[in-house]
């Protein structure tokens, strides 16, 4: 890990993350769901479970969360801070998750990946400390 508290993501086809196969989304109206799960379905992460976080998720540990069934808060525009937790995949699923969502020309938005420390945390509290972080960051450019 960096001293910033990031460790670099290979691209292994077989090395799978921390956690449920499951993203998190947090954020997103309703029509931009449906973009979300098209481009899923477009690039064969159909079987990752979309859970989508509502304002009445934001007190609840974000390991709860991506034990939810898949399609949670569907159709429901999320009043939350625009995120992306992912949790289960594999590296290169991470990597091409990313570089599809960035495709489709979707607002900026967080990105994370669960950790043991993470999935205890509620909610709200993870999206502010990944606005501190990305707010630090770009400070630094």
């Amino acid at each position: 890990m960096s001293p910033s508290g990031f460790s670099k993501v290979g691209a292994s086809p077989k090395k799978r993350l921390y956690g449920p196969r499951a993203a998190l989304v947090c954020g997103y109206s309703s029509a931009e769901q449906d973009t979300l799960l098209a481009m899923m379905e477009r690039f064969r992460l159909t079987d990752l479970a979309a859970i989508f976080a509502t304002g009445a998720d934001m007190d609840k540990p974000v390991g709860e969360l991506l034990g939810l069934p898949a399609g949670h808060g569907r159709g429901e525009d999320s009043p939350l801070p625009r995120a992306i937790v992912l949790s289960g995949v594999t590296e290169k699923e991470l990597s091409t998750f990313m570089a599809a969502w960035k495709h489709l020309g979707l607002p900026q938005q967080n990105w994370a990946t669960l950790t043991p420390t993470s999935e205890q945390w509620e909610l709200m509290d993870l999206l502010t400390e990944l606005d501190l972080e990305r707010i630090a960051l770009s400070s630094k450019s």
